[in-house]
């Protein structure tokens, strides 16, 4: 954390406001007239860290000065705010506080760790740090993060059910998941009678009750219930909903439901690989999907009793589940944040059966299947209440497939390296400290990762000439890879006038073109090749001459708005 207060420190002082620098973990104060108004401030944001994540108070920084004007300095006593904290707080918080000198002012740095127990003022308020507000907690909220904190599993609690009360479908359902697990204790497991099942998956209370667990994933439901999953189909983003699920039943079954309706309802686009090897890329990759559900399963707060909602279109599919994210969790820490289960017995019994792993993959998972085909990765929100995970069906790009395609297996799986990538298909040149956001590393981790992509003979990044002799250089990609991503770099597109010029020189040799030729010319996918005609039929360069509407033979001729020097030399 020390590069990255330094460096916001002197973003201020190069003229942007310590408002717009805070994070998740990074919050500035000013001291107030009143040392015990500036002890009640501190105390409360320390509260707010202690109840997230933890993280660092600067003191001494104005919120909305930029400038060096707004580094104003702090004349308070290292000890003085450790103490007023300590005394203010409750379970009393032991911050760390050093004097911190940037530039001849003294700022004071106050470090606060995650809290082992649920955190408050002395006068009982209770907040937590969301993204960068403070919002106050609700009883509900205090409860839910004090069970995680003090390890209390509510999915291994009895639910006071007999074990006869297990759906058959859903036992049904669990052996044939073992079936797939390759190991003896699933074999063994698979062939026992139910009782002995659900005790090894750990589903069976000392009294030979249904747990929690064991209720969620495989107790039977009356008629009536609520029920587990609601998934709507949409055939436009913005309309109606053409079919609405409402899955009721075990959870375990209710979900193997819900990914086959998914599924039944994927395209695919086909995209040509080096090696004539073909990849069929569908609008949202299944495997990412099995994992958000999974998720979804395994971590949502089904103490609520609300239902797992999914909407899906050709545009986008979204799954949301119950309650907030795991404490410590957040969509910004998500992906190298020590995986931490809400309900342990839960997700040993879905990691008996295959479903998920231990060490947590699965998010992982879902961004590497969409970076690998040139998407965006999936969109995480979370509030108090809900947490969302959104696929967007972008196109998929055959430069960046097959450019992936052809790494070593160790950079094709590596996500921050997919990761660099994507984001310096858009921008030319990127330091470490414009990354470390995106891959969820620090400064130091994001710049040895960025120096050693820009090493040896298969490097793919390189310094820029004029930052080489810096800290924190600026890195682009190199030359070969540039050439070979192509038109999938936004600033490495052919100009329109030089597009145009090619097609025009072709039409006057050929008298017409079609979508595999334009795909041809300029190696783009048939999407873009489509896109490029469609806007010269609307300029008016080329019309459509051929009677057939759809496909990459489809012919265009010249338009009424074809150069007329081009028109007069194809018709000598």
């Amino acid at each position: 954390m020390a590069d990255e207060v330094e460096q916001a420190l002197r973003r201020v002082r190069s003229g942007t406001t310590a408002r717009k620098l805070e994070t998740s973990t990074l919050d500035f104060k000013q001291a107030s007239g009143k040392l015990k108004d500036t002890l009640v401030n501190l105390s409360e944001a320390a509260v707010c860290f202690a109840n997230a994540t933890g993280g660092t108070l600067v003191l001494g920084v104005a919120d909305d000065i930029a400038g060096p004007a707004g580094i104003v300095g702090t004349s308070m006593d290292p000890d003085t705010v450790r103490h007023g904290i300590y005394e203010r707080t409750t379970p009393s918080l032991d911050v760390v506080v050093t004097r911190l000198t940037f530039e001849g002012v003294d700022l004071l740095r106050v470090d606060v760790p995650e809290g082992i127990e649920v955190v408050s003022t002395s006068t009982g308020r209770y907040c937590w740090r969301r993204g960068t507000d403070c919002p106050p907690m609700t009883a509900e909220d205090v409860g839910r993060l004090r069970e995680e904190r003090r390890g209390e599993d509510w999915s291994s609690r009895s639910s006071r059910v007999a074990a006869g009360v297990a759906d058959p479908s859903a036992l049904v359902r669990v052996r044939e998941l073992l079936q797939a697990v390759p190991t003896d204790g699933a074999t063994a497991l698979r062939a026992s009678d139910d009782r002995e099942l659900l005790s090894g998956l750990g589903l069976l209370t000392a009294r030979g009750r249904l747990s929690n667990a064991g209720v969620v994933l495989l107790g039977r439901r009356e008629a009536s219930a609520q029920p587990e999953i609601v998934y709507q189909h949409r055939k436009a983003a913005s309309g109606e909903a053409d079919t609405i699920l409402h899955l009721h039943g075990p959870l375990l079954v209710a979900m193997q439901r819900l990914l086959e309706a998914i599924e039944l309802r994927l395209t695919a686009t086909p995209l040509n690989l080096t090696g004539g090897q073909q990849l069929q890329v569908q609008d949202f990759p299944m495997a990412a999907v099995r994992e958000a559900v999974m998720n979804a399963v395994a971590h949502g707060d089904h103490r609520t009793g609300r239902p797992i909602q999914v909407e899906h279109s050709p545009d986008w599919l979204t799954i949301t589940s119950p309650g907030p994210l795991v404490a410590g969790v957040t969509p910004e820490n998500i992906l190298r944040h020590p995986h931490r289960a809400r309900f342990r017995s839960l997700f040993g019994a879905l990691r008996h059966l295959g479903l998920v792993e231990q060490v947590g993959l699965g998010v992982d998972r879902m961004y590497r299947e969409m970076l690998r085909v040139g998407r965006n990765p999936p969109r995480i929100t979370e509030d108090r209440d809900q947490v969302s995970v959104t696929f967007v069906s972008d196109q998929p790009n055959m430069r960046v497939a097959r450019y992936v395609n052809q790494l070593g297996p160790e950079r094709r799986d590596d996500l921050d390296v997919l990761l660099i990538l994507a984001v310096l298909r858009r921008r030319r040149s990127v330091a470490a400290s414009a990354v470390a956001s995106v891959i969820q590393r620090s400064l130091d981790d994001t710049q040895a990762l960025l120096r050693r992509l820009a090493e040896g003979e298969a490097a793919v990044l390189e310094p820029t000439q004029g930052t080489a002799h810096r800290r924190q250089p600026n890195y682009r990609l190199r030359g070969p890879v540039l050439a070979e991503l192509g038109s999938a770099v936004a600033y490495h597109r052919a100009p329109s006038d030089e597009r145009d010029r090619k097609i025009v020189e072709h039409v006057q040799e050929y008298g017409s073109i079609n979508n595999r030729t334009v795909q041809n010319l300029f190696d783009v996918d048939v999407h873009r090749g489509s896109a490029i005609l469609r806007e010269l039929v609307e300029r008016g360069v080329v019309i459509r001459t051929s009677e057939q509407t759809r496909g990459n033979a489809v012919r265009y001729s010249p338009g009424p708005e074809f150069p007329v020097s081009a028109r007069r030399r194809r018709e000598r």
